[in-house]
């Protein structure tokens, strides 16, 4: 009896010790209440009971789908994973930022140059995506560069406060690392405040309301996604952004799921030199909030006014974390597909490369034999 007793108590403190690592810092993680959030928010109009809400209503899971999905998690193995060790590029950061260039460090953080000035969009340096430092989805690849290495940028762009976009431990290094402004969706910045961001680097904007940095205008833009870092959803808004200097112009889409009113914002702020896009981590039980790579491509041409062939493409939001069900180079083949289709061009930087729009070099399918 007492050598039970004593097994009894071995596992329930391990449980205990396990339970507390992976509890560890969690109301940090998560982020502003929303109390602490709703008076940042109040004021726009797309902020109701409470809420932030889509142009186009859509559903963030079709009703039902949940067991399914439950029991694809637990049976899907090395599913989405690749076969090889992912490769990575040196990163390259010239003296002098490029008219228009894009460097990848995989899932959505990437580094964009317009003529001279840099932006660091949805930085997450972070082994997992998670409010636990001991569970969730964790990468699949190192980060290319340490994030103490990145050249200064001039605005670090956030897109929406989910744990694959907005990164605490990032945030933290970056107000040691950077002097740059943190340019948020509003109702964002509550979170930055929470993690001691100074008040003087915060830029909240609403969709279609616009910041500058010296000649470079960084204007918030729509999507059609959702927010939420722990059991309350839509307290911050989510968004798209461009990058115009007075010559050049990015559109970074963060995540989101295809809407038509990326025409609209092709019509007022397009054509672009480069489109960086969301291509992986879709599913059709969660269609309405995340694009797939066929949609990808509608949106590129959306955003060029109808016309795919102008700019370039670069797809984001894939191959280093496995969010979703789908085989880990399936977005990139769907999309070359899809791309060659309508006559657009894509390029496809392997984590840590740098992409010079004005300078195209031969595109090398690096992805294929990684399965």
């Amino acid at each position: 009896m007492n050598a039970k007793r004593a097994v009894t108590t071995v596992l329930a403190t391990a449980t205990l010790g396990w339970l507390t690592r992976a509890a560890w810092g969690l109301p940090a993680q998560i982020g502003a209440s929303r109390a602490q959030v709703r008076p940042y928010a109040a004021a726009s109009p797309r902020y109701r009971n409470q809420q932030f809400h889509n142009s186009d209503p859509g559903s963030t899971m079709l009703p039902g789908s949940e067991t399914g999905i439950l029991k694809a998690l637990v049976t899907r193995g090395t599913a989405g994973r690749p076969r090889r060790p992912i490769p990575l590029a040196t990163p390259l950061a010239p003296v002098e930022a490029a008219d228009v260039a894009v460097t990848w460090y995989g899932h959505s953080s990437v580094l964009v140059e317009v003529e001279g000035y840099r932006v660091l969009a949805d930085p997450v340096w972070s082994r997992r995506v998670s409010p636990s430092t001991f569970l969730g989805p964790s990468r699949m690849h190192p980060t290319p560069v340490p994030l103490s290495d990145l050249p200064a940028v001039d605005a670090i762009v956030i897109s929406h406060d989910h744990y694959d976009h907005l990164d605490m431990a990032t945030v933290r290094q970056l107000v040691s690392s950077q002097k740059a402004p943190f340019v948020v969706p509003v109702g964002l910045g509550a979170h930055l405040r929470r993690w001691r961001v100074p008040e003087e680097r915060i830029v909240e904007l609403d969709w279609d309301e616009s910041t500058t940095v010296g000649a470079l205008t960084l204007t918030c833009t729509e999507a059609r996604h959702f927010s939420g870092r722990g059991f309350v959803r839509n307290t911050t808004q989510w968004a798209s952004w461009v990058l115009a200097g007075p010559e050049r112009t990015v559109f970074f889409g963060g995540d989101s799921g295809y809407t038509p009113r990326f025409a609209d914002l092709g019509r007022r702020y397009g054509p672009f030199d480069l489109t960086l896009l969301p291509v992986g981590a879709y599913d059709p039980r969660w269609a309405d909030i995340h694009m797939n790579p066929e949609e990808a491509v509608q949106t590129h041409t959306d955003l060029q006014q109808g016309d795919a062939t102008r700019g370039l493409l670069v797809p984001v939001h894939w191959a280093t974390f496995n969010l979703a069900f789908h085989a880990w180079s399936e977005p990139i083949v769907r999309l070359v597909e899809a791309a060659e289709d309508s006559g657009t061009t894509v390029a496809v930087p392997m984590p840590g490369q740098r992409v010079d729009v004005t300078k195209p070099t031969a595109q090398t399918p690096w992805w294929t034999a990684l399965g």
